[in-house]
């Protein structure tokens, strides 16, 4: 019988969603590790160990400092590298930057080198389950959502919130780019798609396609 775990974490002061997902092999993948404070990395480390899980990929939506926070404390319990797409690369390796900019506070945080860049189309696998990796640029120029077919769940990182979308204000925002990406989230995806965002609670294609004013 096939199990597909997703446990998440509500983590840093701006609330972002880090995902562990797993299967009856227990093999895992951490999406969006943004873990700051020590009790949070914590928190994380102690689930993967106590599920006794074994973590082989740690995914990026994208690369905005509440996203990778906690990237260092993955490669430095499990040997993991973030992996992303190239168009993010830069915003990654600015993480400090990125945080003095936004919340005023200076940070000395060492990011591990960047483990693989994902592709459009790009399939990861897992156990006996596989992510596609869908690009959505538009809330940053490297966004990718990660879509699993089987189990008909997505996570969308900060493009698509449920009856929302992310801002476009920030460093090679687009606003363009974005709707594109979400008609393009809505077409590739089934109406009964359930969605797990960047930040808030999760959603469903079908409500998003009859509710959210910015598919409207």
């Amino acid at each position: 019988m096939s199990q597909f775990d997703i446990k998440t974490f509500v983590v840093n002061p701006l609330q972002e969603n880090c995902y562990i997902v797993s299967d009856e092999s227990k093999e895992c993948v951490i999406i969006d590790c943004g873990a700051f404070f020590e009790e949070e990395r914590n928190a994380i480390v102690d689930y993967i160990r106590h599920q006794e899980l074994k973590p082989i990929h740690l995914l990026c939506t994208h690369a905005h400092f509440d996203h990778v926070f906690g990237a260092g404390t993955i490669y430095q319990h499990f040997g993991l590298k973030p992996e992303m797409h190239h168009d993010d690369e830069f915003l990654y390796l600015a993480t400090n930057e990125q945080t003095t900019a936004m919340m005023g506070a200076s940070i000395n945080l060492q990011v591990p080198p960047v483990g693989a860049f994902l592709n459009d189309g790009d399939i990861i696998r897992f156990g006996n389950h596989q992510l596609r990796v869908l690009h959505v640029p538009g809330h940053s120029p490297g966004g990718v959502l990660f879509y699993c077919e089987e189990e008909k769940v997505a996570f969308s990182g900060d493009t698509l919130f449920r009856m929302s979308v992310g801002r476009t204000d920030l460093q090679r925002g687009s606003w363009t780019e974005l709707m594109n990406s979400m008609h393009r989230i809505v077409a590739k995806l089934p109406e009964d798609t359930i969605v797990y965002t960047g930040h808030g609670p999760k959603t469903i294609i079908r409500d998003e396609l009859s509710m959210n004013p910015y598919l409207k």
